[in-house]
């Protein structure tokens, strides 16, 4: 799979990617990858790996939700809804590893915008708005989801924005996987990992039982769920 264009030198660029086995995969370019001690048959509990981009939060993360179509076919209000449990997965260290939370960070919803995300449809990062926007559009097709983060500072850098876009012009999405699920994408699984990646979090790489690994399956939530390395990793930055 080739990767996403990179990123200029203020924001990064964070995707799902479609794989030839209809898995999608979280493609990041611009930096290296860290080495990997998870095996196949680690679970979430056991995989303490985790990668880092760099940056922590600046204060607290003021988001926003799009004024157009949502994924799922949701609200706004649903959306809001969907999308604040995401990212409180993420401030929350929601885990059913029995880890404490002990993460020192949080987030405010402000309400809907006229605003959109700064990302177009050929899933570039586009010029940075002042307000971080959660919202659904079009995307290049090998994308189902796509996270761009503009950072600031150099001895210790922040994320000042960040943006989060659904592709809803390939892809279904449910707010509520059930058992007749079928090729729909679960709106909070992805979007707990779009949010690690707007707290700092990269890829971990062969660790298919975490929050923040490269590939994910229709109709599952078990990345809602934050493993033994997600929580690692946002424990070291807060």
């Amino acid at each position: 799979m080739s990767p996403l264009v990179a990123g200029n030198s203020d924001h990064q660029e964070f995707s799902f990617k479609v794989a030839a086995d209809g898995k999608f995969d979280y493609a990041f370019e611009g930096q290296s990858s860290p080495s990997v001690s998870a095996t196949a048959t680690s679970t979430a509990c056991s995989d303490g790996t985790f990668a880092l981009n760099g940056w922590e939060m600046l204060d607290t993360y003021d988001w926003y939700v799009g004024d157009g179509g949502m994924p799922g076919a949701l609200s706004q209000s649903e959306a809001a809804t969907a999308f604040a449990d995401a990212i409180n997965n993420i401030t929350g260290g929601y885990n059913d590893c029995g880890i404490t939370d002990t993460i020192d960070t949080s987030s405010d919803y402000k309400g809907t915008t006229t605003y959109e995300a700064d990302i177009n449809s050929s899933s570039q990062c586009t010029t940075r708005d002042g307000q971080s926007t959660w919202d659904a559009g079009d995307l290049a097709k090998d994308h189902l989801a796509l996270n761009c983060t503009w950072t600031a500072g150099s001895v210790t850098v922040y994320a000042i924005e960040s943006d989060v876009r659904y592709n809803t012009t390939d892809y279904d999405f449910t707010n509520s996987p059930t058992s007749t699920c079928n090729n729909k994408w679960d709106v909070r699984a992805v979007g707990t990992h779009e949010a690690g990646h707007a707290y700092g979090l990269d890829h971990a790489p062969l660790s298919p039982a975490l929050t923040m690994n490269e590939q994910i399956a229709p109709c599952s939530t078990s990345y809602r769920t934050l493993g033994l390395g997600d929580m690692k990793g946002l424990e070291f930055i807060y």
